[in-house]
């Protein structure tokens, strides 16, 4: 008898075990372990709120527009981008929708949300220029209640950055971080008024460093993260463990309107160089080096007779430039800035962009195999001719490579009189290259938009990502449309 109990209670236990119901004294400390590790992982998101989130700014912005027309009765949601449709096309697919207006020019107030954070005791917060840039009048919220009128020192379109700052002192602030010291998987925390919630948090990680490409602003090098970002966050801070800024929360890659796991952040590097123009001068003054520049792939690598791809491309040396008049020539491949390794077009641009006008740089350079220093004075970029500095970089996802053209572009391809933006590249096996275009095409419509700026072809390319876009392409004396079917 007694070994039939215990015959069925061995069965009873083996099927606790195999069932998972009994756990063995190491599968129990591991259990216990992992507790205590979230639990951990818990009192450090605690711990970095309450540093923070007093720091962090509601803003809330109005814009007097003029409507025509009747439009839909419906308010516009909140979010980061009040002031018309594009940050909607680009992001969420649909323009914003106001309060129907009578027949006719009317005057009407636009109310738009985002978010900031306070850089100093005396009143100074970063945000994204998209969020202040057009804005008649700005409000900022702190966490304790208290409301403020703030006055926009100056705000940059190139970087979508800008400073805003309210009279009062004493004020809890954050602290700068390195971004340069992030890497791939670090825990980041993204703040911010989402949906117009008043200081929210999301966790998550650093997906990936230095996206650019994406067509949304001038100059790129943004921060990926799985952290939530939703219409509002833009303008708050990505930190990190140490309550430390690392990113400004930009935008958000979406087809729905809301958040898909793909949030952009600016790098706070990037941002403290702007900062401090933005407070001494109210606009940011930026270099230029006067090359038109791509990507080294390994095609053109062997063409140049290179083993590898590496460096930068130099495809046109504007005339009267400093590159050309410190003896920069086509066919060079830029392989250093001040000793520091250059492997992507935004990175160069970037890190020109932020030298000094008038401030000396060491390029290092391979020209027919030979390696060699080259110094350069920086210029300086003439706002009013910024589209025509966009490099010669990929639209993302279409293998597209665009530029502007030039009159020296037109007269070289056979394009005098023609408006539209060249196609400088063409990615083997990419959707442009198997709907038919080749380099030296012309873009001339999208969609039948014409267009003749790089930044709104790569704009409405991105838009339209998800679907099949018709273009319209020139290639010599031939025009036809093709279309680019994603897959």
């Amino acid at each position: 008898m007694r070994s039939k109990v215990f015959s069925i209670s061995s069965v009873f236990v083996l099927m606790l075990v195999l069932a998972g119901g009994i756990l063995t004294p190491p599968a129990l400390m591991a259990q216990e372990k992992g507790l205590e590790n979230l639990k951990e992982t818990g009192l450090a998101f605690r711990s970095v709120a309450r540093k923070v989130s007093p720091a962090v700014v509601f803003v809330k912005v109005e814009k007097a527009i003029e409507a025509h027309g009747h439009m839909q009765n419906e308010f516009m949601p909140p979010n980061g981008a009040p002031f018309g449709d594009d940050f909607f096309r680009r992001f969420f697919g649909a323009p914003p929708q106001f309060q129907k207006p009578g027949p006719g020019p009317e005057k009407r107030q636009v109310i738009g949300q985002g978010s900031g954070f306070l850089i100093s005791p005396d009143g100074y917060i970063l945000t994204n220029n998209h969020v202040v840039g057009d804005a008649d009048r700005v409000k900022v919220q702190l966490l304790d209640g208290r409301e403020y009128q703030a006055e926009i020192v100056g705000a940059d379109p190139g970087s979508d950055l800008a400073v805003i700052k309210i009279d009062e002192a004493g004020l809890p602030f954050l602290p700068l971080g390195d971004s340069d010291n992030l890497e791939v998987g670090d825990w980041v925390l993204a703040f911010g008024n989402p949906f117009g919630l008043s200081h929210s948090l999301t966790a998550g990680v650093v997906s990936a460093k230095g996206r650019s490409g994406i067509g949304l602003n001038d100059y790129e090098d943004f921060i990926q993260t799985d952290a939530a970002i939703n219409p509002g966050n833009s303008g708050g801070p990505l930190v990190n463990l140490d309550g430390e800024v690392v990113g400004i929360n930009t935008a958000i890659f979406s087809r729905s309107g809301g958040y898909m796991g793909i949030g952009f952040a600016i790098p706070v590097n990037m941002a403290k160089n702007i900062r401090d123009q933005l407070i001494e001068h109210g606009e940011v003054r930026r270099g230029q080096l006067g090359v038109y520049i791509q990507d080294m792939t390994q095609d053109l690598a062997e063409s140049f007779g290179l083993k590898k791809a590496q460096g930068i491309l130099v495809t046109q040396v504007m005339e009267g430039s400093p590159a050309e008049k410190a003896g920069i020539k086509r066919g060079d491949v830029i392989l250093e800035v001040d000793g520091d390794k250059i492997d992507r077009v935004a990175v160069l641009r970037n890190r020109i962009s932020l030298t000094n006008p008038g401030a000396t740089v060491r390029l290092t350079i391979l020209r027919g195999g030979d390696r060699r220093d080259v110094k350069v004075v920086i210029g300086e970029l003439d706002p009013d001719k910024m589209s025509q500095a966009v490099d010669a970089g990929e639209v993302s996802g279409t293998g597209l490579s665009l530029r502007p053209l030039t009159t020296e572009l037109a007269e070289r391809y056979g394009y005098q009189g023609e408006e539209g933006v060249l196609v400088t590249d063409v990615e083997q096996g990419s959707l442009a290259d198997r709907a038919g275009i080749r380099s030296g095409s012309l873009l001339v419509e999208i969609d039948h938009h014409p267009v003749s700026d790089v930044a709104e072809a790569k704009r409405l390319l991105i838009d339209g990502a998800d679907r099949s876009q018709l273009l319209l392409i020139r290639q010599g004396n031939n025009t036809f449309y093709v279309v680019l079917k994603p897959e």
